[in-house]
């Protein structure tokens, strides 16, 4: 089974990152999309992080009716930080049966070459790549690249978490049971 891999914080998951998930299972040969929640991204300050299972559990809820699309705490069970190659190198080992692929952001991309072993990554996997805003598709690696036409939107989980502080809204940036979830815990206040 082909399955895209879609790394990322979820901090917390938005509605950006379901429209994404959901474009690749329908216009692409992807079957499947797991969203592996990074508990620790190397790139990224942990200090501002919702705990992982706060943040996987609101993954769980974006996308607890869909067949296609999981979210996945494989690298939760991995050394941290969190790196693609030794989550890519463990699920090759554990599940041969399936093809894995990177699901990135055009604006990742462009750092692709600082991640750990991104030779390797780039000789062994293909990278399905929807664009973001202002982020060329620039490929020094010369990647096998899949061009996915997904839908532009202007939303982060930073805009989200400062939005949440004012005490504004997010309805209809986040999936109503992962807005449910956030208010009655008060998560990012």
């Amino acid at each position: 089974m082909k399955i895209g891999l879609y790394f990322g914080s979820f901090n917390p998951v938005h509605i950006g990152h379901c429209i994404i998930a959901s474009h690749m299972v329908q216009n692409t040969n992807l079957e499947k999309v797991w969203l592996v929640v990074s508990p620790q991204n190397p790139f990224k300050e942990s200090a501002s992080l919702l705990n992982e299972y706060h943040r996987l559990h609101l993954v769980k809820l974006a996308v607890e009716n869909e067949i296609n699309i999981k979210a996945s705490d494989i690298e939760f069970y991995l050394p941290r930080p969190s790196y693609t190659i030794d989550t890519l190198t463990y699920l090759k080992e554990k599940h041969p049966e399936h093809e894995f692929s990177i699901i990135i952001g055009s604006d990742g991309l462009q750092n692709f070459h600082k991640w750990k072993n991104a030779a390797v990554l780039v000789k062994d996997y293909t990278l399905y790549v929807y664009k973001r805003f202002g982020f060329e598709i620039v490929n020094p690696l010369n990647a096998r690249i899949e061009m996915a036409e997904a839908p532009l939107l202007q939303i982060s989980s930073t805009h989200i978490r400062e939005m949440i502080k004012k005490s504004k809204s997010v309805r209809y940036l986040v999936p109503d049971k992962v807005l449910e979830e956030i208010e009655l815990y008060h998560y990012y206040k």
